[in-house]
C-alpha cells in the first residue's frame, strides 16, 4: 500500500470536478505521480491541459479526500491506486484503466481474473435460473464469477458463485458507499463480505445513468471472459462484450427462442463471432481450465447430484417419475436438471424426459 501523503495526493487529483480520467492521464504521463504534478505548478501544468489547470489549483477538495481516507481506514475497505502494488493487474492491460478504486471486501481477488455474466434486468424466470446455474457450476471449478449488481442477470450471477461457496466481484456504478439498486442490499453485503464490491467512484456518487456503460469496461477488463445471457440488441450487455472483444477477453452467448426479445442480442453476439455456449463445459474448455472427470464427480457428490444421476439410471426417465424417485420437489429438481445438463452429464429429451449421458 502507498504511504497516506501519497493516497491523498491521488485522491486529491481525481476528486477536483471537471478533472475527468482522459485529463488525469494526460497529466500523469507528462509528470509522473500526482505530488509531481501538484509540484510543477500552474503554469506547467496549463502547458499540458490548457485551462483545466485553474480547476486543479483552484479548488479545495481537502474534505472529500479526508472523508476517503477515513473511509478507508474501516475494516474491509481499501483505496486502490495505480501507483499500489496490489492494484489489479488485468486493468492495466485496458486503454483507460481507472485511476483510482475504492473495494468492500477483499482487494486480492481483483488479481484473480474470472468470468462474467452479464444480461438483461428484465430477465425471464429461465434466464435467471441460467445465469445462476451457469455461475454456481463455474464458481464450483475455481473461476470468480464478476457481474455489475443489477437486478436480473447480474444479481442471478453473484447469487449463483456465493451457493457455490465461490468468489464473486460487484463492479457498481455508484460510490462504493451506496447500494443500487436498494433491494439489493442483502446481496451487497454478502458479497462485501465473502467477495469484492468495486467502484471507480467518489464516495457518495449517486446512481447516474451515464456511470453504468462506463463501469462495464471494469467488468470485461478484470475477466478472462464475458457470458452474455440475455440481452436485447441495444443493451448495457453488449457493450461490455464490445468492450471485451476490443479488450482481447472471450465473449460467450447463450442461445434463446428466436421469439424471445432478450435473447435477440445473444444471437446478434453470436453472429458477430462470439462462442455459442450450451454447458459450462463449454467455457472451462476455452478457457484452458477444464475440469477433468474426477474433479467433476467430487463437486457432483459435493452438492448432492449424484443422488438423481442414481435416481435418473440410465434409461430416459419422466420426469413425474423421477420426482418420486428421488423425493425431491419439481421446482428443486427442474434446478438440479439444469445443472446436470450445462454440466453435460444428462439430456433433455421430448416429452418432458431426461436421459443420463454419465
Amino acid at each position: 500500500m502507498i504511504d497516506q501523503d501519497g493516497l491523498a495526493a491521488w485522491l486529491r487529483l481525481t476528486l477536483i470536478p471537471g478533472i475527468g480520467g482522459e485529463t488525469q492521464r494526460k497529466l500523469l504521463a507528462a509528470f509522473g505521480l500526482p505530488e509531481a504534478v501538484f509540484a510543477a505548478g500552474r503554469l506547467a501544468v496549463r502547458a499540458v491541459v490548457g485551462e483545466r489547470a485553474d480547476l486543479l489549483f483552484d479548488s479545495d477538495p481537502t474534505e472529500a479526500v479526508d472523508r476517503s481516507i477515513a473511509w478507508a481506514g474501516q475494516p474491509g475497505q481499501h483505496i486502490l491506486t495505480l501507483a499500489d502494488s496490489a492494484y489489479p493487474q488485468a486493468l492495466l492491460e485496458i486503454p483507460d484503466p481507472p485511476n483510482v478504486l475504492y473495494v468492500r471486501g477483499n482487494p486480492a481477488l481483483l488479481q484473480k481474473r474470472g468470468i462474467a455474466i452479464v444480461g438483461s434486468r428484465n430477465a425471464t424466470p429461465q434466464g435467471l435460473q441460467t445465469a445462476e446455474t451457469f455461475a454456481k457450476a463455474l464458481a464450483a471449478r475455481g473461476l470468480g464469477i464478476i457481474s455489475g449488481l443489477a437486478l436480473g442477470i447480474d444479481a442471478a450471477a453473484h447469487r449463483g458463485a456465493l451457493a457455490a461457496e465461490g468468489e464473486t466481484i460487484a463492479v457498481i456504478g455508484t460510490g462504493a458507499d451506496r447500494v443500487y439498486p436498494a433491494r439489493n442490499k442483502e446481496l451487497a453485503m454478502a458479497i462485501a463480505e465473502r467477495g469484492a464490491i468495486v467502484s471507480e467512484f467518489p464516495l457518495g456518487t449517486p446512481a447516474i445513468a451515464s456511470n453504468f456503460p462506463r463501469r462495464n469496461r471494469i467488468i470485461s477488463g478484470l475477466s478472462r471472459g464475458v457470458l452474455v445471457v440475455e440481452a436485447a440488441p441495444e443493451s448495457g450487455s453488449l457493450i461490455t462484450a464490445r468492450l471485451a472483444a476490443e479488450q482481447g477477453r472471450e465473449v460467450f452467448a447463450i442461445p434463446g427462442s428466436i421469439h424471445s426479445p432478450v435473447a435477440r442480442g445473444c444471437h446478434k453476439l453470436i453472429k458477430q463471432g462470439a462462442k455459442l455456449v450450451e454447458t459450462a463445459q463449454d467455457i472451462l474448455e476455452e478457457l484452458g481450465n477444464y475440469a477433468d472427470s474426477d474433479t467433476l464427480r467430487e463437486a457432483i457428490k459435493a452438492t448432492g447430484d449424484n443422488d438423481i444421476l442414481k435416481a435418473l439410471g440410465h434409461d430416459p426417465c419422466a420426469l413425474d417419475d423421477l420426482v418420486e424417485r428421488s423425493g425431491l420437489s419439481a421446482d428443486r429438481l427442474l434446478g438440479e436438471l439444469l445443472t446436470l445438463e450445462l454440466d453435460g452429464l444428462i439430456a433433455t429429451l421430448p416429452g418432458n424426459r431426461y436421459q443420463r449421458l454419465a
